[in-house]
C-alpha cells in the first residue's frame, strides 16, 4: 500500500515538474542576436579586430530564416571566442528538479559565413557542478566554411539528458575567424544562440 502511495505522489510530482517546465520553458541566453552589442557575453577571446556585431544579411551575406533576427555578431582574422555562463537556479530551476527529473538541456545555435571568405566555426557547451566542474560537455568538430560558400545559415543543435546530479551551471561558448587573415570582420557570423531548459 505505502508502495502505492509512493507512486502516486512520485506522479504527481512528475505532473507538476512537467506542468513547470512547459510553462517555464524560454531561451536562457542573454542578447543572442547582438540587440544589445555584446552585454551579457564574456570575451573569452578577441584575436584580429575582435567581436563586432553588424545589422543582416551584411556584406556577401543572406538574410536569416526568421524575420525576427535582425543582427549578428561576426569574427576577424584571429580566433574570437565568447561565452555565457547560466545559473540554473537563479532562472528558477531548483536543485531537486535537477538533479531527480534531470530535464533535458537542449543547445542551438546558427552560423554562416560570407561568399568571398573562408572561415572556422566552433561550438563547446558545458554542465557544471557548484564547484564548476565539468559533468557533462559538447565539443562541435571544427567547421570549416570554404571561400566561395553561398552565405546560408547553418543551424547546430545538441540535447543533454541523463546528464547524472549536480548540474547548477550551463557554460556556452562558441567562435571563430576567417582563414584568409584578412584585417576587418571576416570571420564566421553567429546569432540566435539558445539554451532551453525541456519538459
Amino acid at each position: 500500500q505505502q508502495e502505492g502511495l509512493t507512486r502516486e505522489e512520485s506522479d504527481a510530482d512528475n505532473w507538476q515538474n512537467f506542468y513547470f517546465l512547459s510553462k517555464k520553458r524560454k531561451n536562457l541566453i542573454k542578447n543572442p542576436c547582438g540587440e544589445e552589442d555584446l552585454e551579457h557575453w564574456g570575451e573569452v577571446e578577441n584575436g584580429g579586430d575582435g567581436w563586432k556585431v553588424e545589422e543582416l544579411p551584411g556584406d556577401f551575406g543572406k538574410e536569416f530564416p526568421s524575420e525576427e533576427v535582425h543582427k549578428y555578431f561576426v569574427t576577424s582574422y584571429e580566433w574570437c571566442r565568447k561565452a555565457q555562463v547560466i545559473d540554473l537556479r537563479a532562472e528558477g530551476y531548483w536543485e531537486e528538479l535537477m538533479d531527480t527529473t534531470q530535464p533535458k538541456i537542449m543547445v542551438r545555435d546558427w552560423y554562416a559565413g560570407r561568399r568571398d571568405a573562408g572561415c572556422l566555426y566552433e561550438l563547446c557547451v558545458k554542465l557544471l557542478s557548484e564547484n564548476e566542474d565539468v559533468l557533462a560537455e559538447y565539443k562541435s568538430e571544427t567547421v570549416t566554411i570554404p571561400q566561395d560558400n553561398d552565405a546560408s545559415w547553418t543551424e547546430i543543435s545538441h540535447t543533454f539528458s541523463s546528464y547524472g546530479p549536480g548540474v547548477r551551471f550551463v557554460r556556452f561558448e562558441h567562435g571563430g575567424q576567417d582563414t584568409l587573415f584578412w584585417k576587418g570582420w571576416y570571420g564566421v557570423r553567429v546569432t540566435n544562440s539558445t539554451v532551453t531548459v525541456e519538459p
